[in-house]
């Protein structure tokens, strides 16, 4: 016992020597030398050597997540406002950027104009007014309507009466009552009245009176022969009115337009189109129409390639067709176009956002049921917008499309602090 009590402190103050000036030594020999070695090899205080536990010789360690894996609630993926969409195929387009202006088409514009002299005798509509295909617009009061229907309605009588001669000159002729000579001039005087007839009819309609009109005339007043109505020729909205009530128009160097109309639910984008990517233009390839004042977007198909250069820009003009029921588009502002220039089906096609590098690899955020999974992926080619995806992804997976940024700060996040 006594020898006991003079060694323990003796190997106390070795195991303390050692271990400040031997610090790779091992750890039993410390240990011995410090009095512990029994405990160390498990031995009892009657000399017996038992097996410590597990837990008492290696540390607790924490469990370690998933690699790879990003843990957000529906409600923390709500608020870091991430946008989630299903993979599919889509069509792989390159775009050419071209600058543009809304002008009006030309297939739906119309000036209203009147064929003969006289005097406005009344102005139905005014600027921005809606008309109707046919309505009528204005009132003409005209020298030359009033001799133009008096013409037609005597032709139009001798006609009739010439024919009711003709045929009774037949009847006759065919019993054989009257001559043949009879009825071959009977015959000639009618053609020629008819065609009499014809011609004045013509010159109605050159004047601008529909066929109701011309019929109807027998059954008119004659006050009202000098009067002309004004028709619109298209649907659309006023948009130039050129004269006044009272004023006097037609021939002679006065003003023979009334109206301009023009129908917007389709207009024109003038794109400028440099002759280096000319021949990547084709009548018929679909144009995206966007203007940063509105962020509106649009889009329409070239309808027309301009075969010479504009001499001041060295420009080709391009003409492509916007529909515009709702006339948001104005004609005179200024957009940017995207014409597309190649267009490729692919089986699976996700947005250029939704891809993203992380240590050198491509890749996409994978929705799972607790959050997302980073998932390397194959990318193949691409355009603007879109991506076309060879490996990793298949169509109806969920992937993240929009702030993905913040899966990839917390996937780094959680790998800074394992």
């Amino acid at each position: 016992m006594i020898k006991r009590t003079l060694l323990l402190p003796g190997a106390v103050a070795s195991g303390f020597l050692i271990a400040t000036y031997w610090p790779g030594a091992p750890d039993a020999l410390r240990a011995a030398l410090a009095g512990k070695l029994p405990a160390a090899l498990g031995q009892t205080s009657a000399g017996r050597s038992e097996p410590l536990p597990a837990a008492a010789v290696e540390p607790a360690q924490k469990p370690a997540e998933e690699p790879g894996l990003v843990h957000l609630t529906d409600g923390q993926i709500t608020k870091a406002g991430i946008r989630t969409d299903a993979v599919r195929g889509g069509r792989l387009a390159r775009h050419l950027t071209v600058p543009g202006s809304i002008v009006p088409s030309a297939n739906n514009t119309a000036r209203i104009a009147v064929k003969t002299t006289g005097i406005v005798a009344d102005l139905r509509k005014g600027l921005g007014d809606r008309v109707a295909k046919g309505e009528i617009v204005a009132m003409l009061d005209s020298r030359d309507i009033a001799d133009a229907k008096s013409e037609y309605l005597a032709a139009r009588v001798s006609a009739d009466l010439q024919k009711t001669l003709y045929e009774r000159d037949q009847s006759l002729w065919d019993k054989r009552i009257s001559s043949e000579q009879q009825y071959l001039r009977s015959q000639a005087s009618y053609r020629d009245l008819k065609v009499k007839e014809d011609s004045a009819r013509r010159k109605l309609t050159f004047l601008g009176l529909s066929a109701a009109e011309i019929d109807a005339l027998p059954n008119q007043p004659e006050a009202q022969f000098e009067r002309q109505q004004i028709r619109s020729p298209i649907a659309g909205r006023i948009v130039d009115r050129r004269v006044d009530l009272g004023a006097a128009v037609g021939r002679d160097n006065l003003e023979t337009e009334l109206y301009s109309v023009v129908d917007l639910s389709k207009v024109w984008v003038d794109l400028a189109v440099t002759p280096g990517d000319l021949p990547l233009v084709r009548e018929g390839q679909a144009v995206t129409v966007w203007t940063q004042a509105t962020d509106e977007r649009g889009e329409g198909r070239i309808v027309f390639i301009g075969p010479v250069l504009d001499q001041a820009t060295r420009a080709a003009r391009v003409v492509a067709e916007l529909p515009n029921s709702d006339e948001r588009w104005r004609p005179g502002s200024f957009v940017t176009a995207e014409i597309a220039i190649s267009d490729k089906p692919v089986r699976v096609l996700v947005p250029a956002d939704a891809v993203l590098t992380i240590a050198g690899k491509p890749t996409a955020f994978v929705k799972v049921e607790n959050g997302f999974e980073a998932r390397p992926v194959g990318v193949g080619r691409q355009d603007d917008r879109s991506v076309e995806i060879t490996s990793g992804l298949e169509p109806g997976d969920t992937i993240a499309v929009a702030n993905t940024f913040v899966l990839k700060a917390e996937l780094g996040k959680a790998a800074a602090e394992d």
